[in-house]
């Protein structure tokens, strides 16, 4: 068997982080597609019953609320992965430790020595 599958099969290797950069890219495809809907109806709307509340909704909140909402997404999935990297941190620390033992030369756990 491919020693990749047999990682996969046996969770050493995740897949989780990759779906997770799929789930940021389409938050971001649906943020960016639901404000431009957003945007071009409430101009057609604002000028179409002449009110200038959703002009201005338009022109200002809704690009406003896009950018939050793509910063949303962003901050969803970091936390998400966040938890890969302490998993990934905890594998260098065990693999560090195991080279000590082994009585070879450790690099430094917590960065780089100057």
């Amino acid at each position: 068997m491919n020693k990749t599958w047999k990682d996969y099969l046996t969770f050493r290797r995740m897949i989780t982080p990759v779906i997770i950069q799929i789930v940021f890219w389409v938050g971001v495809a649906a943020v960016l597609i639901g404000g431009a809907v957003a945007f071009f109806s409430g101009l057609i709307t604002g000028v179409s019953n002449a009110d200038g509340g959703a002009i201005f909704a338009a022109l200002i909140g809704v690009p406003l609320l896009t950018v939050l909402g793509l910063v949303a997404v962003r901050v969803y999935t970091e936390l998400l992965i966040v938890f890969f990297r302490i998993n990934d941190n905890l594998k260098d620390i065990r693999d560090a430790l195991v080279k000590d033992e082994e009585g070879e030369i450790q690099e430094a756990v917590d960065g780089e020595e100057d």
